[in-house]
């Protein structure tokens, strides 16, 4: 059989010929499937998963703190508000528009709105994957499959990060392209608007336009060779094609930034590379972790798929591919942009290949119970609040950050920094890695907390306190320093932090802390 002919046919409307266009019914194998998707993140994500990692996060608690500048003090961030090593530098909140979704959940539900927004983020990413994939395929099934994979992939992100939202704004211009493909070609003139909103939730906008940069060169010229079939654009075509990608680049304009807010995502992969090297996500991923070993599934069965039942691919499918997986293989945070771009392509090729059943033919009955058994699973799931305080104790020290007081110049962890501006404390850094590493504090930082030149560098920023693990070079140099003294310790999930106080020179141990025993670690 010709590999065009297992496609189903489509008609200018954009509805198939060969299959009833998608449609919602309580009977529907969808109910079940959905439930199933939903629930999925709560059974098999560790951040969910009775909230085992969920606010270990750094970056959620400087996020929750932009929010509340911006909702209390009606003003947007442009110079540094939490650290003293950078206080008045020029720093702008590229993920604003994000960060109000979980300031209200956190103000209407406490530590439960983190979840929750956590929660339904990641859940509703899955389901526009899993709803893209059965357009494109007509099957139920083999769209619940590449969904599940995609899921797996989506794990490197699962946490409170904003990058969700701008995930689903990548999922809607990807509908918006794949709608255009079955003839629907009105609907590229929500693209403006969708990058207008893309730019205030994330920097991957770029990602974005990268892509339709890469869907309208591919559509430029003819190909039939092979595997690969298709058709160029018109005149009119393209013409409305590079006047909507122009619509788009004038549309990022429309942020509280400017310009500053369109370099952003430039400016990270240019001149930002210690944070790059620094920061566990950007490195490459590694085959044997959970995301890795979901690649080469994911990869895996598309290629199979393929050898058992070929199609005509276009050009544009395959440069999304191919830049998909080389981002997740160089990247492991990419992994999300390779289960965001490729799981609807996978889902039609399991379709093709692998399903034989109608999706017509199913229980109802059996739909029904099988989504009431996901949701009684998802309510025992749901953490309670003391539960979530109990966790936060555990991945923070919050006793240690509530004896800070505002004069002191505080040495902390960065990944501790956003919580100490959550609670309004001055910092050395935080997670914000960008401002730091231009002022070259980030360079600083490393350097003390291997110990080496500890002490010019502290005194370079006149450090008087120090806030640190027990298993740093620099927390055993402080220990057997003559100048430093312990004030408080506070146990952790992984070990200790201690409170240090300079004892030497002008700075003085203040009465607010409790003074630690003679043998802090017993």
């Amino acid at each position: 059989m010709d590999a065009a002919a297992a496609e189903p046919t489509v008609a200018a409307g954009g509805t198939a010929q060969e299959t009833s266009a998608p449609r919602v019914r309580l009977y529907s194998r969808h109910l079940m499937n959905m439930a199933i998707l939903v629930m999925l993140p709560m059974v098999a994500a560790a951040t969910l998963n009775y909230a085992r990692t969920l606010l270990v996060d750094p970056d959620i608690w400087w996020h929750l703190a932009n929010a509340r500048i911006l909702v209390t003090q009606h003003h947007f961030i442009h110079t540094d508000p939490y650290s003293f090593t950078a206080a008045g530098q020029p720093w702008i909140d590229w993920e604003w528009l994000s960060e109000l979704a979980y300031w209200f959940s956190y103000q209407a539900f406490g530590l439960r709105g983190i979840y929750v927004v956590t929660w339904f983020a990641l859940a509703a990413n899955i389901l526009f994957v899993y709803w893209r994939g059965y357009w494109v395929g007509r099957s139920a099934d083999a769209a619940l499959w590449s969904a599940a994979i995609a899921f797996v992939l989506m794990t490197v992100n699962s946490g409170p990060r904003m990058i969700e939202f701008a995930y689903l704004a990548m999922s809607a211009e990807l509908a918006i392209l794949e709608a255009a493909d079955r003839g629907n070609k009105g609907w590229l003139w929500l693209l403006p608007p969708l990058f207008c909103l893309w730019i205030n939730l994330h920097g991957t906008w770029f990602v974005g336009l990268v892509l339709l940069a890469m869907y309208i060169a591919c559509g430029l010229f003819p190909v039939s060779l092979g595997v690969f079939e298709q058709k160029a654009f018109t005149p009119s075509e393209r013409n409305r094609f590079l006047a909507i990608f122009a619509a788009c680049v004038a549309a990022l304009i429309v942020n509280p930034y400017g310009w500053r807010l369109m370099w952003s995502p430039l400016d990270m992969m240019m001149n930002q590379k210690l944070s790059v090297s620094t920061i566990a996500e950007w490195q490459p991923l590694n085959l044997s972790n959970m995301e890795g070993k979901g690649v080469i599934v994911a990869i895996a069965v598309m290629v199979v798929a393929n050898c058992i039942r070929g199609r005509k691919w276009k050009i544009y499918e395959m440069a999304f591919v191919f830049l998909a997986w080389y981002a997740a293989i160089a990247h492991v945070r990419f992994c999300y942009l390779a289960a965001v771009l490729t799981a609807p392509m996978l889902a039609r090729d399991l379709a093709r290949s692998f399903s034989s059943e109608s999706d017509t033919k199913t229980i109802p009955a059996m739909n029904f119970l099988l989504a009431t058994g996901a949701l009684a699973v998802m309510i025992y799931m749901f953490p309670s609040g003391a539960a979530l305080e109990k966790m936060l104790e555990m991945m923070f020290p919050v006793h240690e950050i509530a004896a800070i007081e505002p004069s002191w110049r505080t040495l902390d962890l960065d990944y501790v920094g956003g919580r100490m501006a959550f609670q309004s404390k001055s910092s050395f850094i935080d997670s914000r890695f960008d401002s730091f590493e231009h002022l070259g504090v980030m360079k600083d930082y490393r350097s003390i907390m291997m110990a080496f030149n500890a002490y010019e560098l502290m005194d370079k920023y006149r450090v008087d306190h120090a806030l640190l693990k027990d298993d740093l070079p620099i927390t055993y140099l402080l220990e057997n320093s003559p100048g430093w003294k312990i004030v408080m310790h506070e146990k952790a999930w992984q070990g200790e932090y201690l409170l240090f106080a300079k004892t030497s020179g002008t700075t003085e141990v203040s009465p607010a802390c409790t003074p630690a025993p003679s043998s802090p670690r017993q």
